[in-house]
């Protein structure tokens, strides 16, 4: 069975300064991680922030600035980054366009919540 969630832009909340739908909840899906897909508007950036989490972007469509603990690149549609725990980072859309990536985050407490409901669905089968 194929479990399939588009993108909903009428449901899209503000975080961090950017547009954005998060992954969970999603009753499908048990995962040791958490994500959002964000999108940028023409002009727009994302607050300066860190926290303790482990973070990946992946760009999807457009371009933008990414700046990361005082260095900034180029960010592209197809462009993965790792983010550390404590790094300040912000994305910046100077083009004309939406800038659209997907974040995807985790840490030990999302992975122990993971396995706790790993091991109860075995239990139950």
């Amino acid at each position: 069975m194929i479990e399939l969630r588009r993108l909903d832009r009428d449901q899209l909340t503000s975080a961090y300064g950017v547009d954005s739908e998060r992954l969970l909840p999603w009753a499908a899906l048990n995962a040791p991680f958490e994500g959002a897909w964000c999108v940028l508007a023409p002009g727009g950036a994302s607050q300066p922030h860190a926290h303790h989490e482990y973070e990946l972007f992946i760009a999807v469509s457009g371009r933008a600035v990414l700046e990361v603990d005082g260095e900034r690149r180029d960010f592209v549609a197809g462009d993965l980054v790792h983010l550390l725990p404590g790094s300040t980072h912000n994305v910046r859309n100077d083009s004309a366009t939406e800038f659209e990536w997907y974040a995807v985050w985790w840490d030990s407490d999302l992975a122990a919540g993971f396995l706790a409901r790993h091991a109860r669905v075995e239990r139950a089968s």
